[in-house]
């Protein structure tokens, strides 16, 4: 296959030995398939950061590790990409590491990997469970900084969090769905594509205390372990909707929307109020059918600029900051949506 860069260059990039890369491109077999993927994804993405990469500057291999759903990987990916050009005065190259689900083990061999190949740094969004936190710790250990992304493990030793306050996320959504639906009687679904991921349940703390402060008579149904994949979250809610007749609106924590609101429709039940989390291409659609009712979304590019920046200051490449402050929350209604594409 055609492609401009040097065989080092492209191992570098896959986390692979230059032997191996050569066998792939050369088509001289002994090669798993999974490991071909892995070489000519690399040379993607080296051609989409092609730009970047010609920038004079200190450069930075960064691995970007996130568990979540294709359609939130996608978006990661492209603010990144989007941002690469801007970052200065250095210059950052980037792999991927992203699963949709998982045991924690597979997540943790990866982690495992980054810290005996090495990094300049890792941006993770992952489960906060003990064997991810000692991981982290081994990477913090081999002197690879880790920024969590979205969501925190606070107990590991990352250098920092970016994303946005969750608590005040779910405050916020309790707030506005209390609003909307005024005196209508009714129960909120509150649904969370895991019970481990620590983003998911501060927002889920922060939307039970404003709804029992406001709107105590309201029921609150949760469900969980959705994954925020609509093959699994439909049964989840269908089984919901039919044990409590009197749910009327949505407070989607982790995802899933499509398949939320086809067991809805299936149902013949109306969703009066459908509060959700970040303009992915899924919800963006959604938002403008006028089948969500507002959108939390926060600046995914801004976030994905700060982890590259803390990965730079803790390298010295970036002079000393303060604590990173959370992102805007921004709450986007079919009304006030941007008007580029949500990265």
């Amino acid at each position: 296959m055609g492609h401009p860069f040097p065989i080092r260059e492209i191992a570098r990039q896959a986390g692979l030995s230059e032997a191996t890369v050569d066998r792939v491109l050369n088509g001289r077999g002994g090669v798993r398939e999974s490991t071909a993927r892995e070489v000519h994804r690399a040379i993607a993405d080296l051609d989409r950061q092609r730009t970047q990469v010609r920038l004079v500057g200190r450069t930075f291999m960064v691995d970007i590790v996130a568990q979540a759903p294709e359609r939130f990987t996608t978006a990661v990916r492209a603010a990144l990409e989007a941002e690469l050009p801007a970052l200065h005065p250095a210059v950052v190259r980037s792999r991927f590491h992203f699963r949709e689900t998982g045991p924690a083990r597979e997540l943790v061999g990866t982690l495992d990997r980054i810290a005996r190949r090495g990094s300049q740094g890792v941006i993770l969004k992952a489960p906060d469970v003990p064997e991810v936190t000692a991981a982290v710790g081994r990477l913090t250990a081999a002197g690879v900084p880790v920024v969590t992304l979205v969501t925190d493990l606070p107990a590991s030793g990352r250098v920092a969090y970016v994303g946005i306050d969750n608590r005040a996320a779910g405050a916020t959504a309790a707030y506005l769905t209390g609003q909307w639906l005024g005196d209508r009687p009714g129960n909120v679904l509150t649904s969370l594509s895991s019970g481990f991921f620590r983003n998911e349940e501060e927002r889920e703390m922060g939307f039970r205390g404003v709804m029992r402060a406001l709107h105590p008579e309201r029921t609150l149904v949760e469900i969980a372990e959705g994954q925020g994949l609509d093959a699994t979250q439909y049964d989840l809610v269908r089984a919901a909707l039919e044990r409590d007749p009197g749910i009327l609106a949505v407070y989607s924590i982790g995802g899933g929307n499509n398949a939320t609101l086809r067991a809805f429709a299936d149902l013949g039940r109306e969703c009066a109020v459908f509060v959700a989390h970040d303009l992915d291409h899924d919800n963006t659609r959604l938002l403008r059918e006028h089948r969500l009712s507002a959108v939390l979304h926060h600046d995914l590019r801004h976030d994905l600029r700060e982890a590259c920046h803390e990965v730079m200051r803790f390298h010295g490449a970036l002079p000393p900051a303060g604590p990173v402050l959370p992102s805007a929350i921004q709450v986007v209604t079919p009304y006030n949506m941007p008007t580029t594409p949500a990265a």
